[in-house]
């Protein structure tokens, strides 16, 4: 709850102080099956207006996963991202899709599904100006901190994260490394709401 509160508070004032598109959701919980064996529970305990994403692109039985999620993601309020695969997405009813960095330009072909949420991984000025071009409504910046994800990248930290999220175009989630313990750090950054993965775990 102390995550999604603080998540809540940036959604807000990034929004009044930048002009972000509304209705961009404060908090995302990313699917591993590794480091987050039970997404279905975990999703559960999700306040209201969240989102997942379910990336676990090579996971054999992504597709029930995705059609549970989506089940649960209406009868919570929640959104439902699919990661890489926009037409899972529509067969499931899935709130947007997301992509990684480097099928960014995938963004601008779905564009036109006005209803869809679209976000993009990025990891540099140049990925998240990138993402901005393909008309993205956010990327997920990462690594913030140091993360089981990235073991041998190098973190952004508060200062890195703030300089490049400021400068970006478009909305900025900040991911990697995010923990009830370490978020309150981002309290004055650019950051639209908070993506995380083993936060989630407990």
């Amino acid at each position: 709850m102390k995550l999604a509160e603080l998540a809540i508070r940036l959604n807000s004032e990034s929004g009044h102080e930048r002009g972000h598109v509304s209705g961009l959701p404060p908090l995302i919980m990313i699917t591993d099956a590794g480091r987050l064996p039970d997404p279905l529970g975990a999703a559960a305990r999700l306040p209201r207006g969240s989102a997942i994403l379910l990336r676990d692109y090579d996971m054999a039985e992504r597709a029930a996963l995705a059609q549970r999620l989506a089940n649960l993601a209406r009868q919570r309020g929640l959104k439902l991202l699919v990661g890489g695969d926009a037409g899972l997405a529509i067969r499931i009813g899935a709130a947007g899709v997301h992509f990684p960095e480097a099928r960014a330009n995938e963004a601008r072909r779905w564009r036109h599904r006005k209803n869809w949420l679209i976000t993009v991984a990025a990891h540099s000025r140049t990925a998240l100006a990138a993402a901005a071009m393909c008309g993205a409504d956010a990327a997920l910046l990462s690594p913030v901190f140091r993360s089981e994800s990235h073991p041998g990248a190098p973190a952004l930290e508060v200062a890195g994260f703030t300089q490049l999220a400021a400068r970006a175009s478009l909305p900025v989630y900040a991911l990697g490394g995010i923990t009830a313990d370490n978020a309150a750090r981002l309290r004055h950054t650019p950051a639209v709401g908070i993506a995380a993965i083993g936060a989630f775990r407990d």
